[in-house]
């Protein structure tokens, strides 16, 4: 009989099962619609949980531990109770899918789909390839005043997202940065060392022009971790570089300097003359705080905290933030959620809700850093990204939450984290190869 050839070519055949996972990451570089909370990326993710079925189906044999099953299983449980307790039917199904889909669906899939160390690594550079290229648009979009709006001036850098979905370059720029600065303290060869790390430096200016001071704070404390991992010598080096690249661009060419400056200053100010969105944002904190004081064991439900925002938050709530630019007509568009995906949880879930979605976070951080302390070699190498990208969700769930077409991304660093925390050897079959030790 004769050997049917592949149509594939040979350098893509090893990363077939993975190329799911990296799709997803780069539809994300298409346009968005305008009002949308759907895109591409959102139905490749369906796409992606079907191969992960299908792999685990053809593998015929049991595809999580039971460690990853109580991992993934309890938010099930929160999130449902959550769900019978929505406003409405529509709000119940819609917020029941969204959860599910990025914090267990999409996860799961990842985990089932990445066999080992070296199916890490495309789906690193896709996420680095794909903030090169929303920051090189975002760049484009501040130096040619084509960005979103920001104090009468459209600035700032949003990428192919627009300013509905403000923070989407953001964050997708965020987790390049800390990809390609995992991958330049792990690697070995010093080509790849020198690429990822002027991919993370290069990566700099369009997270600075996103004027996104939630991002700016989970970048620093993801890289700085990253760097400690890695070794204080080679942070010291870093930390330098990273400090000698903002000197040059803000303070040589002044690059954004006045407004920078003015964000930088405006994360302290909360008593002290502080602006709209610092004092939207605290209201909004302080409301969502009480609406689980009311309710504190279920919450409010899915998807109800704009029905109960206003019964208690404060007169000095403002009725919404000013978008536009970036292609976009002016628009005034509502704060429907708190901005923190820790109080979104508390107010909507209640304690139910923290203890088994929140737990499940920290549960996969936890058992990542365990992992990085039990690791070496190369193994460890691909651990510094997945680890960063991790804390850098956590950290960053403290100003904001999910929602939008860029949220899909917060699922795939999810996945990611949990291969690395839930599996323990190189591939996603752990006690197979235990057993064979």
């Amino acid at each position: 009989m004769r050997r049917v050839r592949s149509v594939l070519p040979r350098p893509v055949l090893p990363f077939l099962p993975v190329l799911p996972v990296v799709a997803v990451v780069v539809l994300l570089g298409l346009p968005v619609a305008p009002d949308s909370a759907a895109s591409p990326a959102d139905a490749a993710s369906g796409l992606l949980v079907l191969c992960a079925l299908g792999h685990a189906v053809l593998r015929a044999r049991r595809p999580l531990t039971r460690t990853a099953l109580m991992v993934f299983g309890l938010p099930v449980v929160g999130i449902a109770v959550a769900a019978a307790g929505a406003m409405t039917a529509g709000d119940a199904i819609t917020g029941l899918a969204r959860y599910v889909q990025v914090f267990v669906l999409v996860p799961v899939a990842v985990l089932l789909l990445v066999r080992d160390r070296r199916d890490i690594r495309p789906v690193l550079w896709s996420l680095v390839g794909l903030a090169l290229w929303q920051g090189a648009i975002g760049v484009k979009q501040y130096l040619t005043a084509t960005g979103a709006s920001y104090q009468g001036a459209n600035i700032r850098a949003v990428g192919t997202f627009g300013p509905s979905d403000v923070m989407g370059m953001a964050n997708v720029v965020a987790l390049g940065i800390v990809a390609a600065t995992g991958l330049a303290l792990g690697a070995r060869e010093r080509r790849q060392r020198v690429v990822a790390a002027l991919c993370a430096l290069a990566l700099l200016l369009p997270l600075a022009l996103s004027f996104s001071r939630g991002a700016w704070i989970a970048t620093a404390v993801a890289c700085g971790a990253q760097l400690l991992l890695a070794g204080l010598r080679g942070a010291a080096k870093v930390f330098a570089a990273a400090a000698a690249v903002t000197v040059v661009l803000v303070g040589g060419f002044g690059v954004g300097a006045t407004a920078l400056e003015e964000r930088l200053t405006s994360i302290t100010q909360v008593t002290d003359a502080p602006d709209q969105s610092v004092i939207d944002r605290y209201t909004m904190w302080a409301a969502a705080a009480d609406m689980w004081h009311e309710h504190p064991v279920s919450g409010v439900g899915l998807k109800a905290y704009p029905a109960h925002r206003d019964g208690h938050a404060s007169l000095a709530l403002s009725s919404g933030s000013d978008t536009g630019g970036a292609g976009q007509a002016f628009r005034r568009q509502p704060l429907l959620s708190p901005h923190n995906m820790y109080l979104l949880v508390l107010s909507e879930q209640g304690l139910l809700g923290l203890l088994t979605v929140v737990g499940s976070w920290l549960a996969l951080l936890l058992l990542a850093l365990r992992r990085m302390r039990r690791t070496g070699g190369r193994l460890r190498a691909v651990g510094l990204p997945v680890c960063g990208l991790l804390l850098w969700q956590l950290v960053n769930f403290a100003y904001a939450d999910i929602g939008g077409p860029s949220t899909i991304i917060t699922a795939v660093c999810f996945g990611l984290a949990s291969w690395w925390a839930l599996t323990d050897g190189e591939t996603t079959a752990p006690a197979t190869e235990s057993a064979a030790r």
